[in-house]
């Protein structure tokens, strides 16, 4: 059991907006607290995420300058409290497209119909928007209507999907996106890279489909005796609530009823040595008082017919350079003072080409006292039809009762996530 309340903060004068006592053994007063606990321990450099007054715990999220805030006076599942304030901030930007101080008082009827929903007696309940959207509606008049009539999704199994969906062309759509996460060290060690996979579907299916998805998972191979072609070995595996996770447990088996709609299907992590797919060579000289010369080199590390689409190489500058002058072999660099850094953006860069860019700064002839950290230099790319760990999608079986034919559609792309490259200056 526990509450959530929503908090504005505002020039360090807050606003409780929205509680939500749902028959909670936590007194309501209990919260006039949390905000003066919140401060003190921000002064003090203690911020952590949960706040004790007495018995009384408080688990709370920061959205723009808004507070969400749940209190507990029981040892209630913290991951499930957290996972859940994370989940109303999903919900409410689906319904209002941003969520701040405004639109919550904009929208306070329909903020409390869905923490209605969303909890009930203290417990999670119907967190899927586009079920909620279904019976909460943003127009007043229709709130009354919509009460009368109860989608069959709140109480069915199947609650992530409404019944009589009808498509006139039966398709699913299914993106395999790979992130890699780089840090090279500036004597060109990788020190550390992982893989963090994510597989999306956008589903047009009539009825209620099974869909069966067959990937080249290690651990099937082992568990079928084959061991033909390239496996990937997939750790911290998350699946969408709508996938059966004791076949999964069971046989390996990815088998589920999909949302209608866009849904990320599930999330998965490759441990494994990668190459750094675009690799940066950079000599940076800084001339006390004088000038600063940088001289970058871009190598595509990856297959000749692939090609990465907009790459940018961010490159930190001391924060006194002026008078920027570029030279680029191709694409176009730009100085971007509010940041320290020149972005030097290539539309396309093709596999196994190589590119250089030059940039020139004055230093002012009065030295910064000031210590300056060594930021890395930072890279942003994207490379469609292609994934790094291998992993494919074998097959999609779509079995839906009336029998009709679909088709699935598979695309992959590998995009930079935290990819860093330490420099020497």
């Amino acid at each position: 059991h526990f509450i959530i309340i929503i908090i504005i903060m505002k020039l360090k004068i807050y606003n409780l907006i929205i509680l939500n006592h749902h028959y909670c053994d936590v007194d309501m007063a209990e919260i006039d607290h949390f905000m003066p606990l919140l401060m003190q321990h921000e002064e003090e450099g203690l911020l952590c995420p949960v706040l004790s007054h007495g018995s009384v715990h408080f688990m709370w999220i920061k959205h723009s300058n808004l507070y969400l805030v749940a209190t507990t006076n029981k040892n209630s599942n913290a991951s499930l409290v957290y996972s859940f304030l994370y989940k109303l901030v999903e919900v409410f930007t689906e319904y209002f497209k941003e969520l701040e101080e405004e639109s919550i008082q904009d929208n306070f009827v329909v903020v409390y119909e869905l923490l209605d929903e969303l909890m009930d007696f203290g417990f999670p309940q119907t967190t899927d928007s586009k079920i909620l959207q279904e019976y909460i509606t943003q127009e007043g008049a229709k709130l009354e209507v919509a009460k009368s009539k109860v989608p069959t999704t709140v109480t069915n199994a199947v609650s992530w999907r409404s019944e009589g969906i009808k498509y006139k062309k039966n398709e699913v759509f299914i993106d395999v996106i790979e992130s890699i996460n780089v840090l090279v060290n500036a004597n060109g060690s990788v020190m550390s890279s992982d893989i963090v996979g994510s597989i999306k579907l956008k589903t047009m299916l009539s009825g209620m489909p099974e869909l069966r998805l067959g990937l080249n998972d290690r651990v099937l191979f082992a568990l079928t005796g084959r061991d033909k072609g390239k496996t990937v070995t997939m750790e911290d595996v998350k699946f969408h609530q709508c996938v059966r996770l004791s076949r999964f447990e069971s046989d390996r088996t990815i088998s589920f009823i999909p949302p209608d709609g866009e849904s990320e299907l599930m999330s998965y992590r490759i441990n494994t040595h990668v190459k750094p797919l675009i690799w940066i060579e950079s000599i940076i000289e800084k001339f006390s008082h004088s000038r600063v010369e940088i001289m970058v080199k871009a190598k595509g590390q990856f297959k000749k017919q692939s090609v990465a689409n907009n790459v940018e190489v961010r490159v930190p500058v001391p924060s006194d350079a002026d008078s920027p002058k570029f030279k680029t072999s191709t694409g176009n660099a730009k100085y971007v003072p509010e940041k320290n850094m020149v972005v030097w953006t290539i539309k396309s860069f093709p596999g196994g080409k190589e590119f250089l860019m030059r940039a020139h700064f004055g230093l002012p002839s009065v030295e910064n006292d000031e210590l300056e950290g060594k930021p890395p230099i930072t890279v942003k790319f994207e490379i469609p039809y292609f994934t790094v760990s291998g992993i494919q999608v074998r097959y999609m079986k779509i079995i839906e009762k009336s029998g009709y034919q679909a088709l699935p559609w598979v695309r992959y792309i590998t995009q930079s996530g935290d990819y860093q490259l330490r420099t020497n200056v």
